[in-house]
């Protein structure tokens, strides 16, 4: 897909800096709003890189990933979808064994506790 094709624009490792935005709201939770505002000024400035490919490509992301649609500007028509692809479990982020999933590995990360597991 060429670029002027409105690639999707992403910052890199956005999904690490996400949840120490959501942490402190706890269960809570943060409103789309609030949290897309946050996210986007913790992340200015981060490397951005475009997401491009030919019809079919599928992208799976982390769900904190920093992204966003561009302007059309090509010849190509393109059709995107983002389907909620919803977690089966809710995230643990204090598992005793330590099995934590991708996605849990990441968030941990990203709060500064990866490799940690409590008894």
């Amino acid at each position: 897909m060429p670029e002027n094709d409105a690639p999707t624009r992403i910052r890199v490792g956005s999904h690490l800096r996400v949840p120490r935005l959501l942490h402190p709201a706890g269960e809570e939770g943060l409103s789309f709003m609030k949290v897309s505002a946050a996210a986007s000024e913790a992340t200015h400035g981060m490397q951005e890189t475009t997401a491009t490919g030919i019809a079919g490509t599928v992208y799976l992301c982390h769900p904190f990933l920093v992204h966003s649609a561009q302007p059309h500007r090509g010849e190509a028509p393109r059709f995107m979808a983002q389907p909620p692809l919803l977690p089966r479990i809710h995230f643990e982020l204090q598992r005793s064994d330590g099995d934590y999933s991708p996605v849990e590995k990441a968030i941990l990360l990203g709060l500064g506790r990866e490799g940690r597991h409590e008894s």
